[in-house]
């Protein structure tokens, strides 16, 4: 088995005490930072979400700080998402972009204040991206990645346990919107958000000696409800089509082969830098385009790089992620499909590390 080497460049968490105690078994890294991706099995980790609830050390969803008079202004050049409606106590899902409508990141941004924003990233250097584009256009805003890391609690018993901790109040959060709470003193800004589809909240933890202190007063008033430690299962996220930064999408791709194109507000999203090359992908239309994919046979291995996907011996798209589903008893996947072979019920041939397998394109995914 391949070991990680530790080093200060691979960050540990503010939870990583409790990850280990409750015995990881596989990490991956993320941001330059350390995040779980196996404890029990995926299979089992995968059923105990489904049911119950769990800790996810989410530590390496970095935020980026936006603070300033100027913060709204170098919000809106980042994204085609139009945020002017977007008040106080929300958080938008946006695709952030670069000059050719390439997807450079798909946060989560948390509107603080009119002039304070965090950008909670996914697996890329958005922060140098961001500090570029305020100092070159001299923008009047501090940008700087704060001592913020995001605990996760997913599941269907998710409200009963941050109940327990945090009171009542904190089952009226609206989905994709946040408030503040307090735990032993310090305010914490709580979401209803995560990256699952069974429910569930983040708390941004201000300051990492708390991590370890809220960590275990999660898990205390969760010993009746089976609380366990857990993380982003890709069982799960393939089969609600979740996409990862990375795997399934690159700075390649436009929102609109992603499926994000309803995020893009081009014509209204006035000062984004990438808005004139989205406004032709938005004419034009886009020529291929992510979708589900459910595969023939036994279990596929990991998928650690794509995989082709032909039709009539041509090459007409790539799987970037696949599993099998127990729930659903097919193996599922996350591909980039040509538009001559993207319409539901296409036949389509797979290019496993195990040999060919048929395979059926999906407009919808399972969840």
């Amino acid at each position: 088995m391949v070991l990680l080497s530790p080093s200060r460049r691979l960050r540990r968490t503010p939870f990583s005490d409790g990850v280990e105690a409750a015995g990881v078994s596989a990490y991956t890294v993320y941001n330059h930072m350390l995040l779980p991706t196996v404890f029990r099995s995926v299979q089992e980790d995968y059923h105990h979400l489904k049911s119950a609830v769990q800790l996810w050390d989410v530590a390496c969803e970095r935020q980026v700080e936006l603070r300033g008079p100027d913060a709204c202004r170098l919000m809106q050049m980042l994204t085609p998402r139009d945020l002017r409606g977007m008040l106080p106590g929300q958080c938008y899902y946006m695709p952030i972009v670069d000059e050719t409508g390439g997807m450079l990141n798909d946060p989560v941004a948390v509107k603080l204040a009119e002039d304070r924003w965090w950008i909670s990233i996914a697996d890329s250097d958005l922060l140098y991206w961001v500090k570029g584009i305020a100092n070159g256009w001299r923008l009047d805003v501090l940008v700087d990645e704060p001592d913020v890391s995001p605990l996760a609690v997913q599941g269907p018993k998710a409200d009963d346990l941050m109940a327990a901790v945090f009171g009542d109040a904190v089952r009226d959060i609206r989905f994709f919107r946040f408030g503040m709470f307090q735990f032993q003193g310090r305010d914490m800004v709580v979401a209803r958000s995560g990256y699952s589809k069974q429910g569930g909240f983040e708390i941004y933890v201000e300051g990492g000696d708390i991590g370890m202190p809220l960590w275990h007063a999660l898990m205390e008033a969760g010993a009746g409800m089976d609380v366990r430690a857990g993380c982003p299962n890709a069982i799960e996220r393939i089969e609600s089509g979740l996409l990862s930064y990375g795997n399934d999408m690159t700075d390649d791709n436009t929102p609109h082969e992603c499926g994000l194109g309803r995020f893009c507000n081009t014509h209204t999203a006035i000062g984004c830098i990438g808005r004139d090359a989205l406004l032709r992908v938005a004419k034009e239309g886009p020529v291929q385009q992510i979708r589900a994919l459910a595969i023939d046979g036994p279990a596929v291995p990991g998928c650690d790089r794509w995989w082709p996907v032909r039709a009539n011996d041509k090459v007409v798209g790539r799987l970037s992620s696949a599993a099998w589903s127990p729930d659903f008893g097919v193996n599922v996947g996350i591909g980039m499909i040509r538009m001559t072979h993207w319409d539901d019920g296409t036949d389509v041939v797979v290019e496993t590390p195990d040999g060919p397998r048929a395979a059926v394109v999906q407009e919808n995914f399972w969840n």
